[in-house]
């Protein structure tokens, strides 16, 4: 009894599409993450309280 390949179901594919959109959407949002953190930690936290860095320490 040879045993033989189906046609993909209509189903493989709607899924397929779903958890490709998925992976997509995950991967924009550890992007956007790792941008905003990027950006938080370029930045120096003193700065938008107007306290002078080299000047506050002296």
């Amino acid at each position: 009894m040879a045993t033989t390949i189906k046609a993909e179901h209509e189903l493989h594919r709607r899924r397929l599409s779903r958890n490709v959109g998925l992976g997509v959407v995950l991967i924009l949002f550890v992007a956007l993450v790792y941008g905003l953190t990027i950006a938080k930690v370029g930045t120096d936290p003193y700065d938008a309280l107007g306290v002078p860095g080299n000047e506050a320490s002296q």
